[in-house]
């Protein structure tokens, strides 16, 4: 039997990227972006004093928000600009 792959691919900008000493992360079981947010604390502690917004497939998520299989996650830190 097939092994079906219910990965999402998780890319990490700026801050966050230093913080977990990783560009790119390949997770399994992510529903959605409390599931995986409590991950991320869980597995890297100090990125919860860091304010971040995370955009599913490039559009940005906004509050509880289903992860679809095979999705790119990115996880932005608070940026600047005018």
């Amino acid at each position: 039997m097939e092994k079906i792959n219910t990965s999402i691919k998780v890319i990490a900008f700026g801050l966050i990227a230093e913080k977990i000493k990783a560009k790119e992360l390949v997770l399994e079981g992510m529903p959605n972006t409390d599931v995986l947010i409590g991950f991320l604390h869980q597995q890297y502690p100090e990125l919860q004093h860091l304010k971040f917004s995370i955009a599913i497939n490039k559009k940005q998520a906004i509050g509880n928000t289903e992860i679809p299989i095979g999705a790119e996650v990115a996880l932005l830190p608070p940026f600047s600009g005018g």
